[in-house]
């Protein structure tokens, strides 16, 4: 029987992001790394209920030189530790390098589906912007939207819109319920 997982975006999801011009950015610093209320219980409710738990998250800011991946990595790792998550899966890369594994582009869930054995029509993608959603989409995922009403595009269509990773858990749980793997 294949896998159900839950696709987390990292930056605003799990942690606090830094908003600047309405814009989310990710922490510079590991002590800047902040989980947000409700992730951890949120994310112990996934995992009991038997899905797994897969960070699929941009993190343009490497490529750009501006973050260095040695501490893009230290993050990733405590909130795997902390969290219980089974994987973390990192794009390092900008739009212009026209990779396929920066979201919108749905390459990270691919690969972590291929990886992990994971049906994709019974699993959920959960992010705060539109590429997550279109990622999730593009994977053939159900789609959670949680609205801090950025100054940019919202999604098209999520299947929920939540204002927390917490509130959207009883609905993942429901609709997961009822597909097949």
């Amino acid at each position: 029987m294949r896998a159900r997982a839950v696709f987390l975006d990292r930056d605003g999801v799990l942690n606090r992001a830094v908003v600047r011009e309405g814009r989310p950015r990710p922490p510079a610093t590991l002590q800047d790394l902040e989980i947000l209320p409700g992730v951890a219980d949120a994310c112990g409710t996934l995992r009991l209920a038997g899905l797994r738990l897969i960070v699929v998250t941009n993190q343009p800011d490497v490529g750009r030189g501006t973050l260095a991946l040695d501490v893009v990595n230290e993050m990733n790792l405590a909130l795997k530790r902390g969290l219980r998550l089974d994987d973390v899966r990192v794009c390092p890369h900008d739009d212009g390098d026209r990779c396929e594994c920066r979201k919108p582009a749905p390459g990270m869930l691919l690969a972590a589906a291929r990886e992990w054995d994971i049906s994709l029509p019974a699993s959920v993608m959960v992010g705060d912007r539109w590429r997550d959603v279109e990622s999730g989409k593009r994977a053939g995922c159900k789609t959670v939207f949680i609205d801090y009403g950025y100054a940019e595009p919202r999604p098209e269509s999520p299947d929920l819109v939540v204002r927390s990773l917490a509130e959207a858990v009883p609905w993942i749980l429901r609709t997961l319920e009822g597909i097949s793997p």
